[in-house]
């Protein structure tokens, strides 16, 4: 089964930082055989947070989504957002 990265900003305190760590994530994302569905875009809220910027990912399995988050690669994109954004990032299974 198919799982899913879903990533909800709530707070862009640095775009140039965002844009940084975009350029590092995408690589390692796709080491894991990840890609992006949603990655930005036009977005409306419809209850909760208001979100400037939504990511959602999509990964072969729930497995491999964990292991491309925790590996060396991805966490080293993950630090450059320390301080930068406030972030809501979950993975999901679906189908």
């Amino acid at each position: 089964m198919k799982a899913y990265w879903v990533c909800i900003y709530e707070k862009i305190i640095n775009p140039e930082k965002l844009k940084e760590y975009a350029i590092k994530a995408k690589p390692a994302v796709e080491k894991f055989s990840g890609k992006f569905l949603v990655r930005g875009g036009k977005n409306r809220t419809n209850e909760g947070i208001i979100s400037p910027r939504i990511i959602v990912a999509e990964f072969p399995d729930y497995n491999t989504a964990l292991e491309c988050y925790d590996s060396a690669e991805y966490q080293e994109a993950h630090n450059i957002l320390e301080g930068h954004v406030i972030r809501h990032h979950q993975i999901v299974e679906g189908n």
